[in-house]
């Protein structure tokens, strides 16, 4: 392929439906490429013991990156760049999952409540023969939470699939006091850092 030639659209290796929603704000064009039904996606996301928040958001990304790349070459798909991000919430030094119950997004809220977390975004875009990374690290403020705020939210079934069980552009919205860094970031992917990635990738959007 030669230098300019640019690529009309990407691959997403990611089910986030925010992720997708936030290419099509700027204009990339994109094809999923999905874990198939033998992959453990989960797997990826586990957390190493002692794994400070902001070398875990990374590794996990070039970890989805790397699955992605071999998941493209076993379908023997046409060539074009992929992209892959990971999104943590840490509290201090704890990193806060995706919820695996009721009780444990519950848990997260409340640890949540009254207190600044930080955000971490991870992105990583492969083309054939090279890879760039970018992070995007945002600090969110929770006003105090009631333990009717936390029910409710619960039984929204917001927090589940989530890291930090929550989402910013949920309900949750009216309880976050102040935002510092990347809106887009914090939903999932850092859009300045995003296309300039893409850019780097000769993407065309």
């Amino acid at each position: 392929m030669t230098a300019h030639v640019r690529h009309r659209y990407i691959y997403l290796a990611s089910a986030s439906p925010r992720r997708r929603q936030l290419l099509e704000q700027i204009g990339v064009a994109y094809e999923m490429l999905l874990a198939d039904a033998h992959e453990n996606a989960e797997a990826l996301e586990i957390a190493r013991p002692g794994e400070r928040a902001e070398d875990y958001a990374p590794r996990v990304a070039r970890a989805k990156l790397r699955a992605a790349r071999e998941r493209l070459a076993h379908r023997e798909g046409p060539a074009a760049p992929i992209l892959c991000a990971d999104t943590t919430v840490a509290l201090g030094s704890r990193i806060l999952g995706k919820p695996i119950d009721a009780a444990d997004a519950a848990a997260t809220l409340a640890a949540l409540s009254g207190r600044t977390h930080r955000v971490i975004t991870a992105v990583a875009v492969a083309s054939a023969r090279r890879t760039w990374s970018a992070e995007s690290v945002s600090r969110v403020r929770f006003a105090r939470l009631s333990a009717a705020d936390i029910d409710r939210y619960v039984a929204s079934g917001e927090p589940f699939g989530k890291a930090g069980a929550y989402a910013i552009q949920s309900a949750m919205a009216a309880h976050i006091e102040h935002v510092e860094g990347s809106y887009s970031g914090i939903m999932g992917l850092p859009l300045y850092e995003t296309a300039t990635l893409l850019r780097a990738a000769r993407v065309a959007f």
